[in-house]
């Protein structure tokens, strides 16, 4: 059976939305230059490319972004992630399995993700202080809120998610354009 919302929404949409990042190409590459800033800020503060990951993944699970799960899966475990600690990055609070770094950066970036609870961001804020320094702390939220931006871009986008034949970690990335 055909979902009716889906059908709903394809029939007040006709079927297409707007590749955001296509149709205000400027307006995306500021986007993308934001995100270089904020890889750079992260850096600089210390955050391993691991803990940047995991919050680029939690922010992305909470909105349920396809696109960017996909795309920063295959980051982390480039990066060195393991398949156990992303299957389980849901439920992070119940596990051993994240520092306490880790944790603080986890708790803050889902309250950025829901600014509407003062008292998780209050609560993360107190986690954060006891593991991170202001440096660090303000990292993570840069990254939990580019990482938001993008999530919106791709979610109203509708970018899709393709099946594709699995890239080898050491095999260089396409730059054609066309590809």
């Amino acid at each position: 059976m055909v979902n009716d919302a889906n059908n709903d929404v394809n029939d007040v949409t006709g079927g297409r939305r707007v590749y955001l990042d296509k149709q205000s190409p400027a307006a995306y590459r500021a986007l993308v230059h934001t995100a270089d800033a904020v890889r750079a800020t992260a850096a600089e503060a210390g955050l391993d490319r691991i803990l940047v990951e995991l919050v680029n993944l939690r922010v992305s699970q909470i909105n349920g972004c396809a696109s960017c799960l996909d795309v920063h899966t295959r980051a982390a475990l480039r990066a060195g992630e393991t398949t156990r600690r992303l299957g389980v990055l849901p439920a992070w609070r119940d596990t051993e399995l994240f520092t306490a770094r880790e944790r603080a950066a986890l708790a803050l970036s889902e309250a950025t993700t829901d600014p509407a609870d003062r008292l998780a961001q209050d609560r993360a804020y107190g986690a954060a202080r006891a593991v991170l320094n202001d440096e660090e702390i303000s990292a993570v939220l840069w990254v939990a809120i580019t990482i938001n931006a993008f999530n919106r871009v791709s979610i109203l986008s509708r970018h899709p998610v393709r099946d594709t034949a699995p890239v080898p970690v050491s095999a260089p990335l396409s730059v054609d354009a066309t590809a």
